[in-house]
């Protein structure tokens, strides 16, 4: 494969307003194959996050891209339930949307993850923006599977600033602790695109506005969804704007250069106390036998060029 071949990956979703924005935004970025879609419960039931799915594409006009729906809860626990207070009942900000006819692939999430990546080894990258368990049953069912991937960028966990789903945690990785210390365990190279630079990523109203104005398919869905999320911002005392979570897995990897990273291995906090799902990285010396005994680094998202990448979001967005 060629230095200039389109990077290929899938992307592990549950649209989610900020799902359907990173998917738009990987859709309309020549760097990167898009070769399928997986889904998982999160921001909504797995069932509504795979219609969504399908819409997204649909409008993007990709509609060949293959869906295989996956987890509907978590390894280990009951699902929180759907964030509907972030992103609406139907997860799409409660827009009106056609009957969806199509259907799932006949693989689920983690076996279709299994087929394609080892039908294309060293070649595909995982961009997680959901819970990870479908990536988890993946590697439970592969264990060798890692070593096939070109990596993993996931968006979730925070290594250096509160939770938002908690004091302590991060919204993907609380929904399915236990999937992700699997996943930041797996033996190849992961980015964690975390809190650390989301929350200091903002799309402006003004700028939400600007998408407004465009007049191609992506930008008007876009367009439809982006006021009910930022109104969430407002309503919680945040920005007049929004913090962009997801599309930075997708800004990391075409600009990685507006980024700032350290590598430390991560564990995830999987007992029932406050903590739980807390992404905690090793900053000390590494003791034999101790819990991140064994982890590679993981490339963790510090500072971020907010401007830069926002604006090649809305740049993405202005081609037909």
């Amino acid at each position: 494969m060629s230095s200039s071949s389109p990077r290929k990956i899938i992307i592990d979703t549950d649209p989610g307003i900020d799902d359907a924005m990173a998917i738009i935004y990987a859709l309309a970025s020549p760097e990167l194959d898009v070769i399928g879609l997986t889904t998982v419960f999160g921001n909504a039931h797995v069932e509504t996050c795979t219609t969504n799915a399908f819409y997204i594409l649909d409008v993007a006009g990709r509609s060949d891209i293959p869906v295989a729906q996956g987890a509907g809860r978590p390894l280990a626990m009951d699902f929180r339930g759907p964030a509907t207070f972030v992103h609406g009942n139907n997860g799409l900000a409660d827009i009106s949307m056609p009957p969806q006819s199509r259907r799932p692939h006949q693989l689920d999430a983690a076996h279709f993850i299994i087929e394609q990546v080892l039908a294309a080894p060293g070649e595909i990258t995982l961009v997680p923006i959901g819970p990870l368990t479908n990536i988890a049953l993946a590697m439970l069912l592969c264990p060798e599977l890692p070593k096939h991937l070109a990596g993993m960028v996931i968006m979730g966990g925070n290594a250096f600033c509160p939770g938002n789903a908690s004091p302590a945690a991060e919204a993907n990785i609380i929904n399915d602790p236990e999937a992700a210390d699997i996943v930041f365990g797996a033996d190849c190279p992961i980015v964690m695109c975390g809190l650390d630079v989301t929350e200091r990523t903002v799309m402006t109203s003004e700028q939400i506005g600007f998408i407004a104005t465009l007049d191609n398919p992506r930008a008007r869905l876009a367009a439809q969804i982006l006021p009910h999320y930022r109104d969430f911002h407002i309503a919680r005392g945040k920005n007049d704007g929004i913090h962009v979570h997801d599309s930075t897995c997708i800004s990391y990897m075409l600009a990685p250069q507006h980024y700032t990273t350290v590598a430390h291995p991560i564990r995830v906090d999987c007992g029932d106390g406050v903590g739980r799902g807390k992404t905690w990285p090793s900053l000390r010396h590494l003791m034999p036998g101790g819990p991140w005994t064994d982890r590679r680094p993981v490339t963790i998202l510090t500072q971020v060029d907010s401007a830069a990448v926002v604006a090649l979001e809305l740049q993405r967005l202005t081609v037909d």
